[in-house]
């Protein structure tokens, strides 16, 4: 599969059990349609965030397409504050997160924030940004 973003080759990571694609270059996740909530530890909190999610046109940021599909996906914004935006498949293939939305989103989505998606997806992107200040 193709990174929607970027269009690089994006490599399959799992994720608590849960195959996910990740794009090494711009580190966006895709995840299929139910992954999210697979994701999400079952309480209140997961159905509220799930319950979150608004549609919103007015965004101008630049549409990603549909990896599955190829149609332009919608902006949605996820929380009760309207602070992430996410993209997400007309047709219910999936959502798209940009680099470091999806541990913002499992974060609203969780009661325990210690929990071990949560530690996987900061270190991953504290490891990432480490390596790239090392480059420079």
């Amino acid at each position: 599969m193709y990174c929607p973003h970027c269009k690089s080759p994006m490599i399959i990571l799992e994720l608590s059990n849960v195959e996910t694609d990740f794009c090494p270059e711009c580190e966006g996740i895709w995840l299929d349609a139910g992954e999210l909530e697979l994701l999400l530890e079952d309480s209140s909190a997961k159905d509220e965030l799930l319950n979150s999610f608004k549609i919103n046109k007015q965004i101008k940021e630049k549409p990603v397409r549909c990896p599955i599909c190829n149609t332009k996906m919608e902006k949605v914004y996820v929380g009760k504050e309207q602070k992430i935006i996410i993209d997400e498949c007309k047709h219910g293939h999936g959502l798209w997160f940009d680099k470091g939305e999806i541990l913002e989103v499992i974060k609203l989505g969780s009661v325990n924030k210690e929990n071990e998606i949560v530690k996987l997806l900061t270190e991953m992107y504290t490891h990432k940004i480490e390596s790239n200040n090392k480059e420079e």
